[in-house]
């Protein structure tokens, strides 16, 4: 099967599971709120969050795996990619241990000495933090699996396991209504539950179609070493981004109490699907990314990279504008009252993601390479600011609203975005001029169009009805394609997505 082919292929996969889980996880979302309380519901985010911020080694693992199992694929190796995927499990079973052992010390005080929540929620608290860390150690334990499946470039595996895990999660929330005890603790285990049956089909799913993926402990220390090595590099680099996603809900809880965690949480479930349509892409082509890196094809991985990033962003376009527009419609439809700053939230938070779309496929071809000790040391640091930065302005300034957090995190994305450029050119010789003006020249050139349009277009829309609503909406979309069509994407471009259009219509 060719590049091309592949792409469409996995392409189609991720974007059907895309859509229906988006529509399971926003309901779900309403409903859990609605069960819960504000409160509780606050408790559940900001929990999970911690446990998460203890598991900051996971995702550098996560991405190390990945990667190594992608080069001996590219290679043809299987002899290395047993070897890989052998030292790749039994490193992820030490983190969970690791993290087991954190959650009960370090973790554990700080839920019952610093962490602000109503005093008579402290058995409720701790019950659930403790299935939150069970919850954690099975996607940890189920990460080298998924590296598998991605490596693999089996999306429709992937697909068909993500709906059933989003049905399941809809069914704990219908569950919920038929209990009348603690709904925070029944929905702690509910969740525990699921995620043990999805890490069982993952890893039976590898166990009977890849033969690298059965477990030998007499495991190569040479390539033990190696993941323990490049993974240490992305250590850093992962803890940054944990700082700067869960460190930000403990800031917030910090100033403002479990009542703002409820809006971070519910921006945290959007930024997330939104998320999830952008990687429905990104993961479909990274791949081919980092098989080119091991093939010594620089040019094909750099045109790979330059597509990604461009498409990237407008796809992401082409979904935030819609919802920005419409917002505050879709918050009470979705919601019915939304929490305090949840709107103010997801509207910064959304156009964070549309500059951090820009990054992926130059993350992923900087992985490829390597050479991330200084590139991990310099961005990192850069993210790892978000936190801090967070504290000192909601402790010190005149800018204390909650939603200055994101507008951190918007100017660090794009000094996080000029370094990766740098660092590309240092690794791969990247052609940072070629980007400038084929990818960053027309990102701007579309976005400042579909600006002054709206602009113009805001007096004479009606809000009142759904029948405008939609129209207006199907308007835009149809004006942003235009846009992108003409001004975003050059000649050759235009057949590539043409074809890739063709090829997804056929699937």
């Amino acid at each position: 099967m060719s590049n091309s082919n592949r792409i469409a292929k996995n392409t189609f996969f991720l974007y059907i599971r895309m859509i229906l889980i988006l529509g399971v996880t926003l309901y779900t979302s309403r409903i859990v709120l609605e069960q819960l309380g504000i409160s509780d519901y606050g408790i559940y985010s900001l929990v999970g969050g911690i446990v998460a911020m203890l598991g900051f080694f996971n995702a550098a693992m996560a991405t190390s795996t990945q990667r190594y199992l992608a080069i001996d694929i590219g290679k043809n190796n299987f002899e290395d990619l047993k070897k890989t995927f052998s030292s790749a499990f039994i490193i992820h079973v030490g983190i969970a241990l690791l993290i087991l052992l954190l959650a009960e010390t370090v973790g554990l005080w700080y839920i019952n000495n610093v962490m602000v929540f109503p005093k008579n929620r402290v058995v409720a608290v701790n019950i659930v933090y403790q299935f939150s860390i069970l919850t954690f150690i099975l996607n940890v334990i189920q990460v080298p699996y998924n590296a598998l499946i991605f490596a693999r470039e089996r999306m429709g595996i992937y697909a068909y396991v993500s709906i059933l895990e989003a049905i399941l999660k809809l069914i704990i929330v219908y569950v919920l209504v038929f209990f009348n005890d603690d709904k925070l603790i029944i929905f702690s285990i509910l969740t525990f539950l699921v995620a043990f049956i999805i890490r069982a089909i993952y890893q039976i799913y590898c166990r009977k179609n890849f033969q690298e993926s059965k477990i030998s402990l007499n495991y190569d220390p040479i390539y033990f070493k190696e993941l323990l090595f490049y993974s240490g590099w992305n250590l850093f680099g992962n803890l940054a981004s944990i700082a700067r996603n869960q460190g930000n809900n403990v800031v917030l809880n910090i100033f403002f109490g479990t009542m703002v965690n409820a809006s971070y949480g519910l921006t945290m479930q959007v930024q997330s699907a939104v998320q999830m349509f952008i990687n429905s892409f990104q993961n479909a082509v990274n791949p081919q990314i980092t098989i080119n890196y091991a093939k010594s094809n620089i040019n094909g991985m750099q045109n790979l990279m330059l597509k990604s990033s461009k498409f990237s962003f407008f796809l992401t376009l082409i979904l935030v504008v819609p919802i920005l527009l419409n917002l505050d419609w879709l918050l009470k439809v979705w919601l019915g009252t939304p929490p305090e700053y949840t709107n103010i939230f997801i509207s910064i938070s959304l156009i964070n993601i549309s500059i951090d779309s820009l990054s992926g496929s130059l993350m992923t071809g900087i992985q490829a390479t390597g050479r991330i000790k200084m590139y991990q040391l310099v961005v990192g640091s850069l993210v790892f600011l978000n936190m801090p930065l967070s504290f000192l302005f909601l402790k010190f300034s005149q800018f204390n609203s909650p939603w200055v957090i994101f507008i951190i995190s918007g100017v660090i994305s794009i000094l996080s975005l000029l370094f990766r450029i740098y660092f590309l050119k240092k690794v791969i010789n990247f052609n940072y001029l070629i980007f400038i003006r084929t990818v960053l020249l027309r990102v701007i050139i579309v976005s400042s169009l579909i600006v002054l349009i709206l602009i113009k277009m805001q007096d004479i829309i009606n809000y009142n009805n759904f029948f405008s609503i939609f129209c207006y909406t199907i308007l835009i979309v149809l004006i942003l394609i235009g846009l992108i069509y003409f001004f975003g994407i050059n000649k050759d471009e235009k057949m590539f997505f043409l074809s890739l259009k063709s090829k997804l219509i056929k699937k």
